[in-house]
């Protein structure tokens, strides 16, 4: 029974073992799928960003990240500061400017029918303190914006301190609530400034930071396939351990038959591996 127990726990080993080598592979897979579309993404050019999502359409995940481009007036007066986000490790704040839109690559189609031209949150950089933004000053003007698409962030409800003599603060890029602020209709996600023309001030003239690319944070889920051989290799373990169980169950209901028996007086059953000989005859 020990050589068994010995047995059983080393194919069950195995098997655990081997069902991590293909759960890694699954991730793995999975990263290397993202990696395979944050390329392709970054490759693309630009396109009108009405050709991908119209204003007040949620962002389609296979969208976020594409370099787009968009024409329209800054309003400085409506601008932001998101607080908490970090840049090569330093905490500081986000510049978030409305675009009122005058061209999307539509032509105006994707908001036809809307009330009025539409607006974009616009992130412009990054600035490490408060006291930085009152000389982030926009490009007059219509300006033309690349940059990347991301989808909009969800609604906090913490309470934000005030900014005096600055900007607002707020803690998220909420379409939903800029709204209220910046009229409507908009985009329901936001643009993360790569280049302008014409082109803002430079970071060391005092303008925001730029931002680099957006990482993409994982894949859409496992590689199913090496997933589920990873499961049939928990199942293995599982029945080798469970095989031992039930055989050591049985021996110790053989050795309890025993006792009982010759408790009884009785002629004890064989033990398992013993040879009961031929009924009749001397043992």
């Amino acid at each position: 029974m020990l050589a068994a127990l010995l047995i059983a726990l080393a194919v069950a080993a195995g098997c655990l073992r081997l069902g991590m080598w293909q759960l890694s592979r699954a991730t793995e897979r999975s990263a290397a799928a993202a990696r395979t579309a944050a390329a392709e993404l970054a490759a693309a050019g630009p396109v009108g960003l009405g050709t991908l999502v119209a204003p007040q359409a949620p962002v389609p995940g296979d969208h976020v990240g594409r370099a787009v481009w968009v024409e329209g007036t800054y309003d400085v007066d409506g601008q932001r500061l998101v607080t908490g986000r970090a840049v090569d490790g330093r905490v500081g704040y986000l510049v978030l400017t409305p675009l009122y839109v005058t061209d999307d690559g539509t032509g105006g189609a994707s908001w036809a029918g809307l009330s009025g031209d539409p607006v974009l949150p616009v992130v412009r950089g990054w600035v490490a303190t408060p006291d930085d933004a009152p000389g982030l000053a926009v490009p007059d003007g219509t300006v033309r914006v690349t940059g990347w698409l991301q989808a909009a962030e969800a609604t906090s409800r913490e309470a934000v301190p005030d900014n005096p003599g600055g900007p607002p603060l707020t803690d998220d890029i909420a379409p939903a609530s800029l709204v209220n602020d910046w009229g409507g209709p908009i985009w329901d996600g936001y643009v993360v400034v790569t280049a302008s023309a014409p082109a803002q001030v430079p970071a060391d003239a005092g303008g925001p930071t730029l931002l680099p690319r957006p990482v993409a944070e994982g894949g859409t889920g496992l590689n199913l396939q090496s997933a589920f051989y990873a499961l049939e290799w928990a199942v293995f373990a599982l029945f080798a351990l469970a095989f031992y169980a039930r055989l050591a169950r049985d021996e110790v209901r053989a050795e309890r038959a025993a006792l009982a028996a010759g408790v009884a007086g009785g002629a004890a059953p064989p033990r398992r591996g013993e040879d009961p000989g031929i009924a009749g005859l001397p043992g």
